[in-house]
């Protein structure tokens, strides 16, 4: 059947939620990934009849779909490798707070601020804050169990998720868990669709599990001399039984590219330095406990600090840390964005191996991320313009992931397999885990039309043609 027949068929079905006006299409053909695959239609239903109707005609017909939200995902988990269709619920985005039961239920698109912003304004408080929270829906939230800067103290989407409505890839509804603070009634597939990143089924909506509102915050930048002398600290703040709301580490290189990006230095006297940025939060009494502990820690360990309590002046605190990804294009005009995750005790270890990539490969390697976790961002920043920088950004890359394995370490903690992590897959599992997932992805997928050509395929992404014109409003996040 030709294209054009198809999607005959498809707007058949279902009318005006079908577009294949070229700036549709091309807005989702790609993620924040930037390699753009061009689908043959995207389509915006109304109703989870459209839904189902659009995935039956999928699996009738042999096509390709990809869900999507936002499009904030950075390993072109959202792009549609195969064409086909594109499924966009971004524009499903109620939200209701139940301030009793401290439960949200919201649709797949709505943004996961929004989400937060509405909690609070009930005295409630939904934790996971990936970086680009302003943007990304919880759909796709789910779909790659994001974290954020929060994750050591209070856990990943998938610690929130109480209940989600969807379809299966081949159509039928499903309700995995129930809006119940206790559910044990069958297999647990919620968990199971919870960073399956689309390939399972497609959310519709989720019951997620709030808690109460922090009363007091307490933010603190701290300078050291050097990785060595900020790891240090952070080893001895989680020995002294300190878990901070956000723990956040950035070596100098990031720290040299936010200070020239600002044109001035955050520690005037300090110029060359690595940070820490923390915050705790809590009860006020814990928050003066806890915070005397960090000072006292501090004192003895860093070269100089700034404090508050305000939180307009905690926002001047975060420019370090909100300035530096962005920042880092002054190295280069692509990155390799790696959300690495190493035990404590390779902490040292990943962070000497940074600096020998950098030797090794002749491009600058800038590393921050959310230290109290492991959760480690390592950048390879090159030219994609110069082949032989796109060879050593290759090789700087399996080098990476191999270190990250041997340290006892996951390949991905928060941004997922997608495109650009499926090299690497079978660094991190055995032949027979691999196998094991795919047989669950033939079970629920047996035409496999949802979200194919992901994960399992491996998929060079460092050779890719990208879309350097596209920007997306997250971007400076990044």
């Amino acid at each position: 059947m030709t294209n054009k027949m198809l999607l005959s068929r498809l707007r058949r079905k279902l009318g005006d939620a079908v577009s294949t006006a070229p700036d549709d299409l091309a807005r989702v053909s790609l993620d924040s990934a930037r390699v753009p695959f061009r689908p043959d239609a995207l389509v915006r239903p109304k109703s989870d009849e459209q839904v189902q109707q659009l995935l039956l005609l999928a699996n009738k017909l042999g096509v390709p779909v990809t869900p999507r939200g936002a499009g904030s995902a950075t390993t072109g988990a959202a792009s549609p490798i195969h064409g086909g269709w594109v499924l966009d619920l971004s524009d499903w985005r109620k939200i209701r707070i139940d301030a009793t039961s401290g439960m949200a239920h919201v649709e797949a698109g709505a943004v996961t601020k929004a989400i937060n912003d509405a909690a609070e304004a009930k005295g409630w408080f939904y934790p996971p804050d990936p970086s680009s929270l302003k943007h990304c829906t919880i759909g796709g939230n789910i779909a790659t169990n994001a974290g954020g800067l929060r994750g050591a103290k209070y856990g990943v989407t998938r610690d929130y998720v109480l209940a989600l409505e969807g379809f299966l890839p081949t159509g039928e509804p499903v309700r995995w868990g129930a809006p119940l603070k206790k559910f044990a009634s069958g297999f647990n597939l919620r968990d199971l669709w919870v960073g399956a990143e689309g390939m399972l089924g497609v959310t519709t909506r989720a019951t997620l599990k709030l808690i109460p509102k922090p009363q007091s915050r307490w933010t603190c930048l701290a300078a050291f001399t050097n990785e060595t002398q900020a790891l240090r600290a952070v080893k001895q703040l989680l020995g002294l039984r300190v878990v901070p709301s956000i723990l956040e580490f950035l070596d100098r290189q990031s720290v040299d590219c936010a200070q020239r990006r600002r044109g001035a230095s955050f520690f005037p006297k300090t110029p060359a330095c690595s940070l820490l940025l923390l915050e705790l939060d809590g009860h006020p009494a814990a928050v003066r406990e806890t915070r005397q502990v960090v000072q006292s820690l501090f004192k003895e360990r860093a070269l100089v600090t700034k404090q508050t309590a305000d939180p307009e002046q905690a926002e001047t605190l975060w420019e370090a840390r909100r300035t530096c990804s962005q920042a880092m294009f002054q190295m280069g005009d692509t990155k390799l964005n790696e959300d690495v995750v190493v035990p404590v005790q390779g902490y040292q270890a990943l962070l000497r191996y940074t600096l020998e990539l950098r030797k090794l490969t002749g491009l600058a390697t800038p590393t921050f991320g959310h230290v109290a976790d492991g959760n480690f961002h390592v950048h390879l920043m090159y030219d994609h313009g110069d082949p032989a920088q796109c060879a050593q950004a290759e090789r700087g890359l399996e080098l990476l992931m191999e270190k990250v394995v041997a340290l006892g370490g996951a390949i991905t903690g928060e941004h997922g397999i997608g495109l650009a992590k499926s090299p690497f897959l079978s660094l991190q599992h055995t032949e027979a885990e691999i196998a094991a997932m795919k047989r669950i992805k033939d079970a629920l997928d047996p035409n496999g039309i949802l979200n194919p050509g992901k994960m399992f395929e491996p998929f060079r992404m460092w050779r890719a043609e990208r879309d350097y014109n596209w920007t997306f409003p997250w971007d400076h996040h990044r």
